[in-house]
């Protein structure tokens, strides 16, 4: 058995001897094994015990258990003690989720600590079977039914390969001693009722149903491996980022495909869509224009444009008003790249034709102008009309999406807009015939912040 974990630790390699690790040692059989045989491997280890006191006197015991395991073998002990009820309480999750969130982050302290290689972990085979049933009864995806992986980050688990079965004999034959945790004998949680009634009902259909499920778990991390491959392969056809800093997925591509609503999520998730939000989406493909969906934990939002989806971050970072004095020449705190130069009109002038410049009339122009975002109402008279224009039609008629318009910025001259800048310029502060100089205003999109 040690043969097969040290070679399932090199081949996965998990360790060095150069560096030191450190063990979750609770004093059980699983961490007293893994603390035993790699310290016996001549790794150097740190056992870290957590006591959650949520077990009164057994939790007292289990320190003091692992503190004289420690002294008797030469292995530096760490120990810290938390009110796993209170921090559960506070963030509104289970006592399990929040002794698990308090252990790795106090781990990834002690890894620190002493510069670790890595944090190990006493999963086995059978933890590996367990999570892959109970993720297959909550209905997970393929990640969830490939079991626990060797390495995720500093976590490893060098004991997957063999099973508890395996790790009691190996007890037995050491002769050394353990705790046993009373909550494990309890079929109130749900892995434990897996453990203690679903596989043994297994067993009697399959007596290796244990090994069964770690060759199917096996089986479907190569799969898994390959479903992620073509996800990045998705990712890198069907995702484009656009000029304006937003993803946009072609609504057609996605339609093609063999499985597009899981095609679809997995783009999406990274995002912060659930995978509920995410099939909201996909039945709104062939809705109208317009809907916007946002991921509960993030700050992105997802727009259903006309033939794509709209993935963009909204900011509220930056102020509403940008001023801008006249003869400053420091445009370093304008949220967009921009320069103004006041110039002579004679015969040799010439107007800029590009929608990055914009030529107004020096004498119909007042500073300090301004920079600011479009609001409901706003107005303009596009240049070479004479009526006015709400900037919402004007909008509409260009076809913006909701994030372009958003990102949009207008000049302006007092309560006038005098430029939607990179698009149109108001008719009233063009020049003339009797223009004499022109304030020439030039924008470089290709440097927005």
């Amino acid at each position: 058995m040690i043969r097969k974990i040290l070679t399932y630790i090199e081949s996965n390699r998990l360790l060095t001897f150069e560096q030191p690790v450190i063990v979750g040692f609770s004093g059980g059989g699983d961490s007293v094994s893994l603390l035993y045989i790699l310290n016996s491997l001549g790794y150097k280890c740190i056992a870290a015990h957590c006591n959650f006191h949520l077990r009164e006197e057994e939790s007292d015991r289990d320190e003091n258990f692992c503190r004289k395991f420690t002294e008797e073998y030469h292995i530096i002990f760490e120990k810290n003690s938390f009110d796993a009820k209170s921090y559960a309480t506070e963030k509104r999750i289970s006592i399990e989720m929040a002794a698990r969130d308090l252990r790795y982050r106090w781990f990834e302290l002690i890894r620190k600590k002493y510069n670790a290689q890595a944090i190990a972990v006493a999963h086995h085979r059978d933890d590996s079977n367990e999570t892959m049933l109970l993720n297959m009864i909550r209905g997970s995806g393929i990640r969830g039914l490939s079991g626990i992986r060797p390495k995720n980050g500093y976590i490893i688990r060098p004991l997957l390969s063999v099973d508890r079965k395996d790790l009691a004999e190996y007890l037995k034959s050491q002769h050394l001693s353990y705790i046993t945790d009373s909550s494990n004998l309890s079929d109130e949680y749900i892995r434990n009722f897996i453990r203690l009634r679903l596989l043994p009902l297994m067993e009697k259909i399959n007596p290796s149903v244990g090994t069964a499920l770690a060759r199917t778990a096996e089986h479907l991390a190569d799969a898994e491996r390959i479903y992620a491959q073509a996800i990045e392969n998705a990712k890198k056809s069907f995702m484009k980022k656009t000029d304006d800093h937003e993803f946009c997925i072609s609504i057609n591509d996605i339609i093609r495909q063999q499985a597009p609503k899981t095609i679809l999520y997995e783009l999406l998730w990274p995002y912060g869509f659930t995978r509920q939000l995410s099939e909201r989406v996909f039945h709104a493909l062939t809705g109208e224009s317009g809907k916007i969906f946002n991921a509960p934990d993030s700050d992105f939002k997802l727009l259903k444009d006309r033939d794509y989806l709209i993935i963009y971050k909204q900011s509220d970072k930056a102020p509403e008003l940008y001023k801008i004095e006249e003869n400053n020449n420091n445009y370093d705190d304008l949220p967009i790249n921009m320069s103004i130069h006041k110039v002579k009109v004679d015969n040799s002038f010439e107007i800029n034709r590009s929608p990055y410049t914009a030529t107004f009339d020096c004498d119909k122009i007042k500073f300090p102008l301004s920079l600011r975002k479009w609001k409901s109402g706003d107005w303009f008279i596009p240049f070479g009309m004479e009526g006015r224009k709400k900037l919402s039609d004007y909008f509409s008629d260009h076809k913006f999406s909701i994030p372009k318009k958003n990102k949009t910025w207008l000049l302006c001259c007092g309560e006038d807009i005098i430029w939607i800048v990179g698009e149109r310029t108001d008719n009233r502060f063009r020049i003339n015939n009797n223009t004499k100089y022109a304030l020439i205003i030039n924008f470089f999109p290709e440097k927005l912040q």
